[in-house]
């Protein structure tokens, strides 16, 4: 089922018009909160879309675009709708999960329309106070829960991830859409590139790569650069995985491992390269991860810290935390900048990719829906309708976040050093970056 062409309205739902009367049925019986909520999303946005209400009666903004439906919206119990009336956009989502709710059509412009309306934005004091519980509960000041919180998302295996990331990498974080870029695979090279060529990095030199993943950034910057990594982990199962891919390609003497939370790394390093880690900092950990980060650096090293975050201050998405990464938290770009000042780093340069994520996403969400039966197969009770529903939710919704005007959240990528740099180790200008290689 394909994300943007999934179960699309028949022809005739707009076509053949029911008559007057029965439109105008319609209309009267359209009533109370959840009817004027989605006739509120209806005049904000140009996409046209149709919601259908336990009761019988619908609304529907097609008429007035003249175009049919991208998406039908079914609530099929009263309980479905209350939950949306008591939880906003959560409760759509929650029902949405749990088939209480159908989106039918093009889910992709279905959270456009909802971005576009604000409907992401609408507050709930009891979503508030889950989020706060949330916070409680699964906080990630424990370093245990920090490992549970992390081994809950990224330990799903790699049979699963490879099946939907990049085939060169399996890079499970914003690529690098420079112009003329085709495919996901060219865009991770090209992010790989970038950020290693961010801190000029060498043959013979020691990075650190906090966070690898299943280690792409490692063997890249070994076969370009000849550079050696060490990777830090803290999930188990992508610990093991990634080891015995080490050994499959010879490579122990060169690249390291160690699984440990972000601040524990051992050792002290000639680069840093930190790629997706500060959104599972945690709320109140921020500072003791970026001082981590600075404290594996060499006076005078240089990093990239990449990161997901927030322009100002915001509560991180709930439905997110609750049901894709617990503990995370998404920091505000001046919260993030304020904790690698207080570090001692120096801040070189900050380049916003928000635009990036988005086309990351849309490739990765494609890629998803086309091998969702081969997923379910894996382990059908893992990976059964409710999952596939979620995880839906988390692509599509957040390549249109990254893609919408009004979004505060974005990804940026900043260039720190270990102390101040001088006009004679590092370029005057960012020329250097866009060069071709020799």
């Amino acid at each position: 089922m394909s994300g943007r062409l999934a179960t699309a309205a028949p022809p005739h739902a707009f076509t053949e018009r029911p008559p007057a009367e029965e439109r105008a049925g319609e209309q009267t019986r359209l009533g109370g909160l959840l009817g004027r909520r989605m006739a509120a999303i209806g005049a904000a946005t140009r996409i046209p879309f149709r919601a259908v209400f336990a009761d019988g009666s619908a609304y529907s903004n097609c008429e007035q675009l003249g175009a049919p439906p991208a998406f039908t919206v079914t609530f099929r119990s009263a309980r479905a709708e209350m939950r949306v009336i008591a939880f906003a956009h959560v409760g759509l989502l929650e029902s949405y999960f749990d088939g209480s709710v159908d989106i039918d059509g093009d889910l992709a412009l279905a959270f456009r329309a909802a971005f576009d309306s604000g409907f992401d934005n609408d507050s709930s004091p009891l979503v508030s106070l889950r989020n706060r519980w949330h916070e409680f509960r699964f906080s990630n000041a424990s370093i245990s829960q920090a490992k549970k919180n992390a081994r809950f998302h990224y330990g799903l295996g790699e049979a699963f991830y490879k099946l939907w990331l990049d085939r060169v990498g399996m890079m499970y974080t914003c690529a690098y859409w420079k112009e003329g870029t085709r495919t996901v695979e060219e865009a991770q090279v090209n992010k790989m590139d970038h950020v290693c060529r961010k801190v000029d990095l060498k043959p013979g030199e020691t990075f650190v790569d906090v966070g690898c993943g299943w280690g792409g950034l490692l063997f890249h910057a070994w076969e370009r650069y000849g550079a050696l990594g060490t990777g830090i982990n803290t999930t188990t199962e992508q610990v093991s995985e990634l080891a015995a891919e080490i050994a499959r390609r010879g490579l122990t003497d060169k690249i390291g491992l160690v699984e440990c939370d972000f601040r524990e790394i051992p050792g002290q390093y000639d680069k840093l390269l930190s790629i997706g880690t500060l959104e599972h900092a945690g709320r109140d950990e921020l500072p003791a991860v970026v001082k981590a980060h600075a404290d594996v650096m060499k006076p005078g090293a240089l990093g990239v810290i990449h990161f997901i975050g927030h322009v100002g201050r915001f509560d991180t998405e709930f439905y997110v935390r609750k049901h894709i990464f617990p503990g995370g938290w998404i920091p505000s770009l001046a919260q993030a900048i304020e904790a690698m000042e207080q570090s001692g780093l120096e801040v070189l340069d900050v380049e916003n990719l928000r635009r990036h994520y988005a086309l990351t996403l849309d490739a990765w969400a494609e890629r998803f829906d086309a091998q969702w039966e081969t997923i379910h197969a894996l382990d059908p009770a893992r990976f059964d309708e409710r999952f596939r529903r979620t995880w839906r939710t988390y692509l599509w919704a957040c390549a249109e976040m990254f893609r919408s005007k009004n979004s505060h959240t974005h990804l940026f990528q900043v260039l720190v050093s270990k102390g101040n740099i001088s006009s004679s180790n590092y370029p005057m200008s960012r020329a250097f970056l866009y060069r071709d290689r020799p």
